[in-house]
C-alpha cells in the first residue's frame, strides 16, 4: 500500500501569524486573491493528518513538550517522516524549537493558533 503525502513547499510557507494579521477575517469581507493565496499556503502547513496529530502529540507530553523520539511510535512514522513534519510546523511557526545537547525539543506555539481562529470566525 503506498501512502500519499501533500507536498509542502516549506520555503514558502509564511507564517500563520504573519498571514493572519495581514488577511481580513474570512466572514467579514470578501477575500482578495493575493490574500486567498497566502492563506492557502500557510494553511498547507497543517493541512495533514500527519501534522494535525503532532500538534495534538506534543499538547499531550507532560510539560506540553516532545522530542522526535517521543513522537515517531504514536504517529507510526519514521524519525526522518516525522523531522520533515516538524520541520514544516517549525517554518509555519506552529512550534519552537529547543535544542538539548542532542536532542531537539518542541512545543506548540499558542499564539498562531489563536489567530487562526480569529481569521476563521
Amino acid at each position: 500500500m503506498t501512502r500519499s503525502s501533500m507536498s509542502v513547499n516549506i520555503l514558502g510557507v509564511q507564517t500563520i501569524a504573519t498571514v493572519a494579521a495581514s488577511c481580513p477575517p474570512l466572514l467579514q469581507e470578501p477575500l482578495g486573491r493575493s490574500d486567498a493565496e497566502k492563506l492557502a499556503g500557510a494553511l498547507r502547513a497543517i493541512a495533514d493528518p500527519a501534522r494535525l496529530r503532532l500538534l495534538s502529540l506534543i499538547q499531550a507530553q507532560p510539560g506540553n513538550e516532545a522530542c522526535v523520539c517521543h513522537l515517531t511510535e504514536p504517529l507510526g512514522l519514521s524519525q526522518p517522516t516525522v523531522s520533515h513534519h516538524l520541520k514544516v510546523l517549525l517554518q509555519a511557526g506552529l512550534v519552537e524549537r529547543e535544542q538539548r545537547g542532542s536532542w531537539a525539543y518542541f512545543r506548540v506555539r499558542e499564539e498562531p493558533l489563536a489567530a487562526l481562529r480569529e481569521l476563521l470566525a
